[in-house]
């Protein structure tokens, strides 16, 4: 791919990231987790660009990482009945590696959430990460940055040259603290379900809400 934009931690441009991003451009960049590839909410092709890119298809959903959890409220609704716990997961594990589902609000395209009424949502621990999100108004959708089915990278090195090759712009951080993909818990539905198991145990989770 043409004019390919690489930078490290020394000599990043958040400016021109941010603005490359709006264009509708792709990027993988490093999260606290894994290496992430993300593009913006705001264009379709983009988002299809991140599922061409992984040879993924459109039954996979996307998740939001966000910049600050008062983002939540622009994208996802957090049901009453849930509420406190919800808000209970997010001052405990966020930021860090608990991805939280959460019923949809509309603005939210079909097209990253396998046509369902739900979206996953998390925060990451890592400045750079943030600094990212931020670029582009604090919600940026993200999945892991390889081909499907192959490894998920837990350093720059890790990246494959083939998927390297499919986007635009390429943050070298060096390794992902965690080194493990985030926790999910789906909170949408009548009760709280583990979706996956990651970063986070699940007696940690229940040591915040509770039997699951």
């Amino acid at each position: 791919m043409e004019n390919k934009y690489i930078y490290n931690l020394q000599n990043i441009d958040l400016e021109k990231i941010g603005s490359l991003l709006k264009e509708g451009k792709l990027i993988i960049y490093p999260t606290d987790t894994v290496y992430g590839v993300g593009a913006i909410m705001d264009s379709i092709d983009a988002i299809k660009g991140v599922y061409n890119a992984k040879k993924r298809n459109f039954s996979s959903p996307l998740i939001v990482l966000v910049s600050d959890p008062n983002k939540i409220s622009k994208i996802a609704y957090i049901d009453e009945k849930h509420k406190e716990n919800i808000n209970k997961l997010i001052n405990k594990f966020w930021p860090g590696g608990l991805t939280i589902i959460l019923k949809k609000k509309s603005c939210v395209p079909d097209i990253m959430t396998a046509n369902g009424d739900t979206v996953g949502v998390r925060m990451p621990d890592l400045k750079i990460s943030l600094d990212i999100i931020d670029s582009v108004g604090g919600l940026f959708p993200t999945t892991s940055a390889n081909i499907s089915g192959e490894a998920t990278p837990r350093s720059y090195e890790e990246l494959s040259c083939e998927f390297k090759n499919r986007v635009d712009i390429i943050i070298d951080g060096g390794k992902s603290p965690v080194g493990v993909a985030s926790t999910i818990i789906d909170m949408s539905g009548d009760t709280p379900k583990i979706i996956r198991v990651g970063a986070i145990s699940i007696k940690e989770i229940e040591d915040v809400i509770g039997k699951i």
